[in-house]
């Protein structure tokens, strides 16, 4: 198993502070091999930039995050071979690194962006907001909205997001571009190819978007990793990253370069997901398998 150690403690120890990455996984459910591929593969990037690699758990959502997943996805990564130097397990200095712990990090961005003017109230159904404090892809990306509150007057002065949807507003007909370490240039039209997306819901819990740009930027990530199913996130992000990058603000100004992994895909073509229990890491471990053997399975090798 040694030549399949990835991100050990040794790199940790040589890591030059220029490059750090992530792995973040979501305790929703057990990993599987889309998640070995994808984590391989942003270990071995921090390796070979003999970087930082950081572990964030997304426990975002409190109705489906689950402790036992958290602990099962530190083990299975620890089976792979692949460590951290900065985590939820180990400590570091920009935690702390579970999203639970960070609601005062969330506030203060939604405080930012709404005195700024970037974020109105929507009061508009609650039938697309199933998928908003999860990653969103290709198949239950967050519905184009249509702009029905964005121009309503704003009659509360309250300081608490809670209570109300909170979008933000998207600079129509506006060009995301960026260059994709992996996949090449990449362009979204902003109000075509996604409209204003939520930010914060009314049930008090961050969406994903908003959580991940500030933990990203208060974390110095200068890389990130991810699935292919996220790209358009990424121009979402952006535009986040934007709003938010002042030097007052302690956020970043510069944006993270992006590698996008291609997805893992069953037989009939759909892409590898946490229902997949069968290909979950976990049970490939109970199978019998080795680490070698589930890397290779997710075509790490």
């Amino acid at each position: 198993m040694a030549d399949a150690l990835i991100g050990s403690d040794k790199a940790s120890t040589d890591s030059s502070p220029s490059y750090r990455g992530r792995l973040a996984p979501s305790p929703t459910g057990l990993l599987h091999i889309g998640h070995a591929r994808t984590f391989w593969i942003a270990a071995q990037r921090s390796l070979e930039q003999r970087g930082t690699l950081i572990l964030r758990n997304e426990d975002l959502d409190p109705q489906r995050s689950r402790a036992e997943f958290a602990r099962a996805m530190i083990e299975d990564l620890h089976w792979l071979g692949i460590y951290w130097s900065e985590g939820p397990d180990c400590g570091g200095p920009y935690g702390p690194y579970a999203q639970s712990e960070r609601r005062t990090h969330y506030r203060e961005a939604w405080r930012k962006l709404r005195e700024r003017g970037f974020v109105y109230p929507c009061f508009c159904s609650r039938k697309d907001l199933a998928q908003s404090a999860s990653a969103p892809n290709d198949a239950d990306d967050e519905p184009l909205y249509p702009g029905t509150c964005r121009d309503r007057e704003e009659t509360s002065s309250s300081s608490d997001p809670a209570g109300v949807n909170w979008r933000f507003r998207v600079p129509d007909g506006e060009a995301i571009e960026f260059t994709d370490l992996n996949l090449g240039p990449q362009r979204y039209i902003a109000g075509r190819d996604f409209g204003d997306f939520l930010v914060w819901r009314r049930d008090d819990v961050p969406a994903y978007q908003l959580a991940l740009v500030v933990d990203d930027t208060s974390m110095r990530i200068t890389e990130v990793v991810r699935g292919a199913d996220l790209l358009k996130s990424t121009a979402r992000q952006i535009l986040l990253m934007r709003a938010l990058s002042d030097n007052r603000t302690g956020i970043q100004a510069a944006l993270p370069a992006y590698f996008h992994c291609e997805l893992l895909r069953d037989e009939s073509g759909v892409r590898l997901a946490k229902r997949h229990d069968a290909l979950s890491i976990r049970q490939l471990r109970e199978n019998g398998m080795s680490p070698q053997q589930v890397l290779e399975l997710a075509g790490c090798y």
